[in-house]
């Protein structure tokens, strides 16, 4: 019988069961916080909650986290700034074209944060943040709305270096050194997937943890970028390692491609099983054998022209796996390898973020019309504090739980800060005792800062503690205005929250055949762009798509689950696109003439409409006269003259394959 296990609950982890790290974190936001506000009242600042509140949210458990959304958040300030005083300038005296303005300057933001990743979205999210909290407490003064702009400035500026200069003295935790250990699991994710591919099993779970790290990677490689010469030379290490790790999942999906095309396996399978049941076992010390033996079985001539084409895209694939234990030493030592290509690209959806940033304005437009109609005088409080969960949320997926969530985050807080403020306060004559006051709020709310399932409620807790306390160098007790405030801020936060449950941008049909014509978009542009980029270019697309298509058909009926499999043969299609043209990179002569027309052919079917039942043999002339090219004789080597044979049949395969496909996703047909 096995013992009966109680688990505590995430918030009684965090504050009576924490880590070291979860209490060095905290620890380190209290003092920076304290410093902050500290340096605010000496130089008399006009709202020095602000400085304080900057550390919270910049708050981070690694130095380039902080130190990157310190970077982009004063960037975001800065423009957020200069917006406000334009828009207060030239309609302060117009509030309904006011208004309207800054819906517009929202949805702008909107737009921008959700066609983005990691900073510069974060800077657009500032950006229209800035602005609510700067241009509308303006319309009551538009004349102090420069120094409004230059004070807020000044607040959260003070706030960034605090916690930069902290994240970087006290008890550093550095990107950087846990970004090894980041790209070991990544690359051994990547091995167990190619071994999935291999075998033909588990296909989807595989690929998608693969992806997955690969996409968590990228992001944690962003963040070194600001912690010196070493985080960035790791970075860079990253990059290829990312590259060949999709060099890796492609050889591996090109051999199972091959196997379908084989008439007998008896002489292959057992060397693709083996390897692939190494790559399992990560028993990596067998694969120099494994590579001879599949050497020795390369030179039999009894094999079948499949099966030796077989054989040879599986020897890449152990020398794409030699290829990158070598890059992934190069992660671990700070090196960067020769030949780091460029970031990778992500799947932008224009439509979506549009409709994002249309949504975002109506909100706004809602709350500002609840307030005109009301003519409730903290109704400008609602209004200003929906302008930030806008910025805030509005551009991810699920909106409305993230912003309930926050929500939740700020309910909490007003209880909590008016005992401080009201019960507390009054009687503290220090600014330990005022430390203090806010200071064992903040540090709990820190802890559970921590934790993933609490930190968007925590975060807002610490925000709006702060702000609702007020700590200033003269402090009033107005219990009503704290009360109308509280209520104006829940109201606002609450009309989003409602806006976003009513309007949601669920994928349906038109959203996937937007992908698929990105798809097609991206194949078409491999036959033109430079080789060296197009590895990261097309693989980071594919794979941020592939992600998203397993998270919208997990909620859809088994008949349309083809979205996915739709994109399984882009990706293979490009895969053997981008085969072919590195075997055939360095030909020339009569059998460049027939490459560039081959590949002009396909860009043309592809822009066309695509792959569709009339189509399926539209290939087939190209392929066959590109074949005869390869059978003449020319300077490129036999090696690259067979992998070329083998990605041309591929290609006519997968595009067949494709054509024949009953479900329909061209929009075009």
């Amino acid at each position: 019988m096995k013992p009966l296990t109680f688990q505590l609950p995430d918030f009684w982890q965090a504050t009576l069961a924490p880590s070291r790290s979860d209490l060095l974190f905290a620890l380190r936001n209290i003092i920076a916080g304290g410093v902050a506000l500290y340096l605010a009242f000496c130089f008399d600042l006009e709202q020095p909650q602000w400085a304080l509140t900057t550390v919270f949210i910049v708050g981070q458990s690694t130095s380039g986290m902080v130190l990157a959304k310190g970077a982009y958040r004063l960037v975001g300030t800065l423009v957020g700034a200069v917006a406000s005083v334009a828009m207060v300038a030239v309609f302060g005296q117009a509030p309904l074209l006011f208004l309207l303005c800054m819906a517009l300057w929202l949805a702008f933001c909107t737009t921008g944060a959700s066609l983005l990743r990691n900073h510069t979205s974060y800077g657009f999210v500032l950006a229209g943040y800035t602005a609510a909290i700067i241009a509308l407490p303006a319309t009551s003064a538009p004349l102090t709305v420069f120094d409004q702009a230059s004070a807020r400035c000044l607040e959260i500026g003070l706030g960034l270096v605090c916690a930069s200069v902290a994240s970087t003295v006290l008890w550093p935790r550095h990107v950087e050194r846990a970004l090894a250990a980041q790209g070991r699991a990544a690359w051994l994710a990547g091995m167990r997937a190619a071994a999935s591919e291999l075998l033909g099993t588990d296909q989807r779970k595989g690929l998608l943890e693969a992806l997955g790290r690969l996409v968590a990677v990228d992001t944690q490689r962003d963040h070194a970028w600001f912690e010196g010469p070493k985080g960035r030379r790791r970075s860079q290490a990253l990059r290829v390692l990312s590259r060949d790790l999709l060099s890796l999942l492609r050889a591996a999906r090109g051999v199972a491609r091959q196997r379908l095309m084989l008439d007998e396996t008896a002489r292959v399978l057992p060397l693709v099983e083996e390897v692939a049941a190494t790559l399992q076992q990560e028993r990596h010390q067998d694969l120099p054998d494994l590579a001879r033996r599949l050497g020795l079985a390369l030179e039999d001539p009894a094999l079948s022209q499949e099966a030796h084409f077989c054989l040879m895209q599986l020897a890449q694939v152990l020398r794409l796996i030699d290829q990158g234990a070598l890059t992934l030493v190069d992660v671990e030592q700070g090196r960067v390898p020769s030949g780091a290509p460029g970031a990778m690209s992500w799947h932008r959806d224009i439509e979506q973020g549009l409709l994002g940033g249309l949504r975002s304005a109506l909100a706004f437009l809602a709350v500002a019309a609840f307030w005109i109609f009301t003519a409730w005088p903290s109704g400008l409080g609602a209004v200003s504090i929906c302008g930030v969960v806008l910025s805030l949320f509005a551009a991810r997926e699920d909106p409305s739980a993230s912003s309930l969530n926050f929500f939740k985050g700020i309910a909490l807080s007003v209880p909590v800060a008016a005992v401080v403020r009201f019960g507390l306060l009054p009687g503290f004559d220090a600014f330990p005792l005022l430390c203090l006051g806010l200071g064992v709020p903040l540090f709990f709310a820190s802890l559970c800062m921590s934790r993933v399932k609490l930190a968007a409620t925590a975060s807002a807790f610490c925000i709006f503690f702060v702000n609702n306390v007020g700590p200033s160098n003269l402090m009033t007790y107005d219990f009503a205005a704290f009360l109308n405030k509280a209520i104006a801020t829940l109201v606002g936060v609450g009309i989003a929250v409602v806006v976003f449950r009513l309007i949601q941008l669920r994928p349906g049909e038109h959203h996937y055949r937007r992908m698929f014509k990105a798809s097609l978009f991206d194949l078409a542009q491999l036959t033109v762009r430079p080789l060296e980029q197009v590895e990261s270019w097309f693989g980071g697309r594919m794979a941020d798509r592939l992600i998203r298509l397993s998270r919208y058909s997990e909620t859809l009926p088994s008949e349309r689950h083809a979205h996915w499999d739709n994109g399984l043969l882009g990706l293979d299609l490009g895969d053997e696109l981008l085969e072919l043209r590195a075997c055939l990179a360095s030909s020339q002569g009569g059998l460049a003439v027939a490459r560039d027309h081959y590949l002009r052919g396909l860009a043309a079917a592809l822009k066309q409409g695509g792959p569709t039942l009339a189509s399926v043999s539209v290939m087939d002339g190209s392929s066959v006269a590109l074949l005869k090219a390869l059978e003449q004789p020319s300077r490129l080597p036999e090696p690259e003259r067979e992998m070329a044979r083998a990605a041309i049949l591929q290609l006519q395969f997968t595009w067949q394959q494709w054509c024949r496909r009953g479900t329909d996703l061209n929009p075009g047909r």
